[in-house]
């Protein structure tokens, strides 16, 4: 099963993942995809029941969360057997502020193959792998500012970044920014949490 978010929703990689890896995908379709987004936005989600809805307070927030899903036909999307609608609803709990988010996706999974609460849970679990990581490398490594741009010192300076944040994870620090501090205080801590020292 691959996720993509919206970046990664084109044709060819559901293809690719379909036709040569025979494997299923959950691709999330926003406006980088205008025509299969319209189509899915103009779907009648009003008709379609609730299948899913959960609620979780972290990070100062409420969040609910609403799933729709509904088998399709016709859409220019690869393969695609279902197409979803998510509305998230966040509340910041300190300021009271309200925003609400729908996003769309398509999958090529029936509903014999993966009903809606389990490709909700999929959902979610890609967006959990985006904040420990993809978040992670961002906030504390600042690397969507990073000048290194040429050849391959992007991907070899991604690697490095994800092999610490990993070394740190299994060092049980949930906190990077703070783990990263404390290996710095002394230059043994590094040595000691990879086993070397």
């Amino acid at each position: 099963m691959v996720t993509f978010d919206a970046l990664h929703s084109q044709t060819g990689h559901a293809r690719y993942v379909v036709e040569d890896k025979h494997a299923h995908y959950i691709a999330l379709i926003k406006g980088n995809q205008p025509t299969p987004h319209r189509w899915l936005k103009a779907l009648p989600w009003r008709e379609v029941p609730l299948l899913d809805k959960t609620r979780a307070t972290a990070h100062g927030r409420d969040e609910i969360r609403r799933f729709k899903a509904a088998a399709v036909t016709g859409i220019s999307f690869p393969h695609a057997e279902q197409a979803v609608q998510i509305v998230r609803r966040r509340r910041i709990i300190t300021t009271g502020k309200v925003t609400l988010e729908r996003v769309y996706g398509v999958t090529d999974l029936t509903a014999e193959q993966a009903d809606a609460t389990e490709v909700a849970q999929r959902v979610r679990d890609h967006w959990g792998i985006e904040n420990k990581t993809h978040h992670a490398r961002d906030t504390t490594y600042a690397e969507d500012a990073s000048r290194v741009r040429t050849g391959t010192a992007p991907r070899a300076m991604a690697s490095l970044r994800n092999l610490a944040i990993g070394a740190l994870r299994l060092a049980d620090h949930t906190n990077i920014a703070a783990g990263l501090r404390h290996h710095a205080r002394d230059t043994n801590r590094p040595l000691i949490s990879l086993g070397i020292a």
